[in-house]
């Protein structure tokens, strides 16, 4: 008699490209999270980054507006750039930064161009939370699913586990046989849920807003991109690309410091500088809000426009201007970001810890899978540690470093060794010694100012 089901190596060859699909996703959302935890401190890992660059509390116009024409001086002769960026100097990030689309300069306060800006680890770090690292659209894509999976494991864990709220505080932390390790999961699952589900959201939000973008584009605006963005942000103008002197930046300032004093302002962005068209955008916080901010609109000659309506706009659009500072925890200072690290360290472990379990399950049944228990531990062990040398290599060996070759490539050179030659439980101790032994030198590398 025939039979179309299939033979029992094809199933075990499909079963075992499922549990590979399995762990890669489940590899790619742990280092999200991880470096999300870490990115938590962008703007103190810059400050140790480079710690000897000026610092001030706040720059007068007259100095921003030197330092623009300065750095736009040294764009003569190359391609125009289309945006300019003013950092203005905030409580986390006290500094002045200027980045064209070739050059990224510190500011003193008087204006004079200090120096190159030299964030280069920081820079990768934040890259790898957002997009791992994968140039264009695709990578944030890949991270906003990411995002989507995370919510879907938080919400069906929940609902699996009937008594999950019951026996919140029901931990057997030393049991043996797997029992431990899963109310350790378990319970951090719990406790945290509010801000997983929050993470998770905001995080496929801003992961997938340019394929959601784009598909409103293609619906409703028959395919005009920039009319989108426009309905959020505010439109760009018509660009005029006869050449134009630098724009006056102070008169902004000084505007908005006469009608608007009571706003803490973060950017300046300057599109399409030194044409006829440029314009300039001034974004402005507000204290005890979650979003990031309102952009205000001027001309070249630093007379006012309006305002795109982002704080006071429609509910669709002040709940996406606030995604990206609910996700990074960019609201309450210093101590919402501890909060945030520290749910976003429990995060991690129970990203981590959710494949220990399922691999603990296979053993007791009595499907050993030591070469994928040692990759799991390369992952989970191998990741930290090759961030914290990357760091080390950055701080030794200067600002070019390929920081993304250099975690990759050891991430992979770990993972074939464990695979291929580390022994049951080798690789988790060699790693964790090694990781110890590199934040230690980080630590003391960074608290020497090097």
């Amino acid at each position: 008699m025939t039979t179309i089901a299939p033979e029992s190596s094809t199933v075990k060859r499909a079963l075992s490209a499922h549990a590979a699909i399995g762990l890669l996703a489940g590899a790619l959302l742990y280092i999200v999270s991880l470096s999300g935890t870490l990115a938590v401190f962008y703007q103190e890992f810059q400050r140790i980054e480079q710690p000897r660059a000026p610092e001030m509390a706040s720059i007068d116009p007259q100095a921003v507006q030197r330092g623009v024409e300065a750095v736009l001086a040294r764009e003569k002769g190359k391609p125009l750039a289309t945006h300019l960026y003013v950092h203005l100097p905030v409580e986390g990030l006290p500094r002045t930064v200027i980045t064209t689309d070739t050059q990224a300069v510190h500011i003193d306060r008087t204006g004079k161009i200090a120096g190159k800006e030299e964030i280069a680890w920081s820079d990768f770090l934040a890259q790898l939370h957002y997009m791992l690292n994968i140039p264009g659209l695709f990578g944030f894509i890949l991270v906003g699913i990411l995002g989507v999976m995370m919510l879907t494991l938080s919400l069906s864990g929940v609902i699996a586990h009937p008594r999950i709220f019951r026996d919140a505080f029901r931990l057997r932390a030393r049991d043996k046989g797997g029992l431990g390790l899963a109310d350790w999961h378990n319970r951090m699952s719990v406790w945290t849920l509010p801000f997983i589900l929050a993470i998770s959201l905001t995080g496929a939000l801003i992961g997938t807003a340019g394929l959601t973008a784009y598909g409103i584009g293609a619906t409703g605006y028959k395919g005009d991109m920039e009319a989108v963005y426009a309905s959020i942000f505010g439109p760009e103008g018509k660009p005029d690309t006869k050449a134009a002197p630098a724009p006056n930046i102070a008169a902004a300032l000084d505007y908005m410091a006469a009608h608007y004093p009571g706003q803490r302002l973060t950017y300046v962005t300057l599109h399409d500088p030194l044409t006829a068209g440029q314009h300039v955008q001034i974004v402005g916080t507000f204290e005890r809000r979650l979003v990031f901010g309102e952009y205000y609109d001027f001309d070249a000659a630093g007379r006012f426009i309006g305002r795109a309506g982002i704080s006071d706009g429609p509910a669709g659009r002040q709940m996406a201007a606030s995604n990206y500072n609910l996700h990074f925890g960019n609201f309450g200072g210093l101590p919402v970001k501890m909060a945030y690290f520290i749910l976003g360290m429990a995060l991690t472990a129970i990203c981590a810890t959710g494949t220990y379990i399922w691999l603990g399950k296979r053993e007791r049944r009595g499907i050993g899978a030591p070469r994928i228990r040692a990759a799991w531990d390369a992952v989970v062990w191998g990741s930290p540690l090759i961030l914290a040398l990357a760091f080390v290599l950055r701080k030794t060996l200067g600002n070019d470093l390929p920081l993304v070759a250099i975690f990759w490539g050891g991430l992979a050179a770990i993972l074939v060794a464990a695979w291929f030659f580390a022994a049951p439980g080798q690789i988790a101790k060699l790693l964790k010694r090694a990781l110890v032994l590199a934040c230690g030198l980080g630590s003391v590398l960074a608290l020497a100012g090097f």
